[in-house]
């Protein structure tokens, strides 16, 4: 078999994989260039005058777009709070370091229920100043803050503490569940408070929302891009070993 036939079959399959690599790495650069807008848009978007928060007949139709939107919305609280642990490296306020962002229901004049994140409290607080922080405003209130998609646990997540309704994901839907809201009334979000809505005690400490994106898609790209080169290196120094054998090549030295 000669030496050019002996390269078609791999030089095929090298072939494939190029434009596979390559395409995964175009890929990434239009994510790239996705989530850079998306983060232009959810800056602009903290700063904006609220809109009325999502009801039930638009839930359907929310999208990555929504999380962070600035949202206003009116209703009561209702008895009840999960937390939602943390640790503010570098919060709004005075309070920082490990704690939990603490969750209660909202039933709005629409007659649906939405988890409000009233703000972070730190850990070890003493048992009365946590009383007195987790105590909800009365009567009809009108709210503002960031709309923030549910999020789900993957494998790395830890599982809830059920003696302390700690949760580490933002799984809106399972933290409706203890507090006993149908699904079919829960938002599938949550709010945020702004910071104004933090109480004269100081706790729980609003405001605290942490504007991140994770974006890795050029590093993606880079790997993507840099395995294409690796494999076209790889595949000419098989295709020289193929076409000018070393035996060859050392005739030609002689």
């Amino acid at each position: 078999m000669g030496p050019i036939r002996k390269l078609l079959i791999p030089f095929i399959a090298a072939a494939l994989a190029l434009l596979v690599l390559l395409k995964l790495g175009s890929w990434q650069l239009d994510r790239l260039a996705w989530k850079e807008n998306l983060i232009v848009q959810v800056e602009e978007g903290v700063s904006k005058e609220p809109v009325d928060a999502r009801g039930p007949s638009e839930w359907q139709r929310l999208a990555e777009t929504d999380d962070y939107r600035h949202v206003s919305v009116t209703g009561r609280f209702l008895p009840g709070a999960v937390f939602y642990y943390t640790a503010l490296s570098d919060p709004a306020g005075p309070a920082g370091g490990p704690g939990v962002m603490t969750y209660a229901p909202f039933e709005t004049t629409g007659g649906w229920v939405v988890l409000v994140n009233r703000g972070f409290l730190p850990q070890g607080l003493d048992g009365e100043h946590r009383r007195l922080a987790l105590m909800p405003p009365q009567g009809k209130m009108d709210l503002t803050g960031l709309l923030r998609l549910s999020e789900k646990p993957n494998w790395t997540t830890p599982e809830p503490d059920p003696a302390d309704n700690i949760w580490f994901a933002r799984d809106t839907q399972a933290m409706g569940d203890v507090l006993n809201v149908g699904p079919a009334d829960l938002a599938p979000y949550s709010i945020d408070l702004d910071a104004a809505f933090t109480p004269p005690g100081g706790l729980p400490q609003a405001g605290e929302t942490i504007v991140r994106f994770k974006n890795d898609h050029l590093g993606y790209a880079l790997t993507w891009f840099g395995l294409a080169a690796t494999l076209v290196g790889v595949f000419l120094t098989y295709a020289a070993g193929i076409l000018w054998p070393r035996d060859r090549r050392d005739a030609d030295r002689s």
